[in-house]
C-alpha cells in the first residue's frame, strides 16, 4: 500500500468507521442510505451495481458511491481495506421471482455465492457487524429467488450474522402495488395470480426499522423477525385499490416459482425470545466444513440439472419449478 494510501484510511479510522449498504441505489437500500443520514454521524458508503439507481441515491445522501457488485472479489477487499466498515447492511440482491426462474444461475450467483464473498470479504478485514436483509420467501421456497435467499441466510448464521427476514415491502418497485396502480391508471383489467393468492405486506418505514433494529440486535447467528401481522388476500387489495373504478379482475395463475401463501419461519427455527420489535430465532446452521463444501458444489455446477441438485441438496425443503 502507497503512503498517500495508507494517510487516507488512517483519517477515515480517525473519523470514525463508516456504514456499508449493499443495494444502497434499491427501493429499501435506498430508504436505509436516508434514516442512517439522518441519524449517524458516520460516513456512509453506498455499494450498488445500478449506476442510475447509485446516481439517485448519492444526489440525496453525501458519501462514498461505489459502483460495482457483492460479486466483486477485489472490489469488497479494497472497500473493507479502505473504510474498515463497522457494521455493514446487505441489501443487495436480485428478487422478481419469474424473471429469475427463468435465469436461475444469475439469481445464485448474485443472491447465494455473492452474499459468501461479502461475508468472507468482511471477515478478513473485520471486525465488521452484518446484516443480511432477507425475505420470507426463503422459507420452504418454491422459487429460485427464495432458495438463493435462504442460501444467503445460512452463510450468514453459519458464520455468527444475524438476518432480518421481511416480508412484502408495499409499493417496492415491480411489486404489486405499482403494477396495480399502472393497470388502473390506464383502465385496464387488474391481474391477480390466484383467488387465494396471500401475502405478508409491511410499509417501508416498517421495513427499515426492522432492518435498524436488526443492525443494534445483541445476538448473533439468528434470525430476526418483525411483526407481520395477518396476511394479506391479494384479490381483496387489488378490489380496495380499484374502489369505484368498476375494473375487472383477471385471474391469471400462479406463476413459476409462486406460492399460494407465504410461510415466516420453518418447523424446526426454535422462538428464543425478542430483540426490540424482533422476535429472535434460533435456525439450524452449518459447520464451515458444510458452509465451504455447498458453496463450492454451487460455483460447480454448469448445468441447470447440477444447478438444481446443488441448491435442492443446500436447502431440502425447495421444490424447484424453474423454467427449462
Amino acid at each position: 500500500m502507497n503512503h498517500a494510501r495508507s494517510c487516507e484510511n488512517e483519517k477515515l479510522k480517525q473519523a470514525g468507521n463508516p456504514i456499508l449498504i449493499t443495494g444502497a441505489g434499491g427501493y429499501i437500500g435506498s430508504a436505509l442510505v436516508k434514516a442512517l443520514a439522518a441519524a449517524s454521524p458516520n460516513r456512509i458508503v453506498m455499494l450498488d451495481s445500478c449506476e442510475q439507481n447509485l446516481f439517485e441515491i448519492s444526489r440525496c445522501v453525501p458519501g462514498e458511491a461505489v459502483l460495482g457488485s457483492v460479486t466483486d472479489l477485489p472490489l469488497l477487499d479494497d472497500l473493507f481495506e479502505r473504510y474498515h466498515p463497522s457494521l455493514v447492511y446487505h441489501a443487495a440482491a436480485y428478487k422478481h421471482v419469474p424473471l429469475l426462474e427463468a435465469n436461475p444461475f444469475a439469481a445464485i450467483h448474485n443472491n447465494a455465492i455473492g452474499t459468501y464473498t461479502l461475508a468472507k470479504a468482511a471477515l478478513r478485514h473485520g471486525p465488521s457487524r452484518l446484516v443480511l436483509v432477507s425475505t420470507d420467501k426463503a422459507v420452504n421456497p418454491h422459487s429460485i429467488m427464495g432458495a438463493s435467499k435462504r442460501i444467503a441466510e445460512l452463510v450468514f448464521i453459519s458464520l455468527g450474522m444475524n438476518a432480518v427476514r421481511l416480508g412484502n415491502v408495499f409499493g417496492s418497485t415491480g411489486s404489486v402495488v405499482p403494477i396495480f396502480r399502472q393497470q388502473i391508471a390506464a383502465c385496464e383489467p387488474v391481474t391477480v395470480t390466484h383467488r387465494y393468492a396471500t401475502r405478508y405486506f409491511m410499509t417501508l418505514a416498517d421495513a427499515v426499522q426492522s432492518i435498524l433494529a436488526a443492525g443494534a440486535a445483541d445476538c448473533e447467528g439468528r434470525i430476526l423477525l418483525p411483526d407481520l401481522g395477518e396476511p394479506v388476500r391479494i384479490e381483496a387489495l387489488a378490489r380496495s385499490m380499484i374502489g369505484d373504478a368498476q375494473l375487472p379482475i383477471r385471474f391469471t395463475g400462479l406463476r413459476p416459482g409462486d406460492k399460494l401463501s407465504e410461510d415466516l419461519t420453518y418447523a424446526n427455527e426454535a422462538r428464543e425470545g425478542t430483540s426490540g420489535p424482533l422476535t429472535v430465532f434460533r435456525t439450524p446452521n452449518l459447520s464451515i466444513v458444510e458452509l465451504i463444501t455447498m458453496i463450492d458444489q454451487l460455483r460447480a455446477a454448469s448445468t441447470l440439472d447440477e444447478l438444481l441438485s446443488a441448491v435442492s441438496a443446500a436447502v431440502p425443503e425447495y421444490v424447484p419449478q424453474v423454467c427449462r
